[in-house]
């Protein structure tokens, strides 16, 4: 079975931008299932706490560019709205470790 083009839309200045093919959310996807079992196998290292929270933030936080990327197509759009995406992000990121400190969450 021979693959389909991915369809192509015009960007801002004449620049075309090609849509990813289904194969390539399929790898997506199973990058998102690796990084995931990671995150499950390195829970159970009994690791310090100060080194584990950390380490599953960066993981979820790779997880969730990747999504919101490809399957939220951010890396497509008009770069305004990633923008403000990661204004809203950096937002909510700050506020959590905020919380996380609050509560001594690394301590220990």
């Amino acid at each position: 079975m021979r693959e389909q083009a991915a369809p192509t839309r015009p960007a801002a200045r004449g620049r075309t931008v090609r849509h990813p093919s289904p194969k390539e959310y399929i790898r997506i996807a199973v990058v998102l299932g690796a990084i995931t079992a990671m995150e499950v196998a390195i829970y159970y290292l009994d690791l310090p706490r100060g080194i584990l929270i950390p380490f599953l933030f960066l993981l979820s936080a790779l997880k969730f560019a990747l999504v919101v990327l490809w399957y939220m197509h951010l890396k497509f759009d008009s770069r305004m709205y990633a923008r403000l995406f990661m204004i809203g992000i950096a937002g909510a990121m700050t506020l959590y470790i905020v919380v996380l400190l609050t509560f001594r969450a690394f301590a220990g």
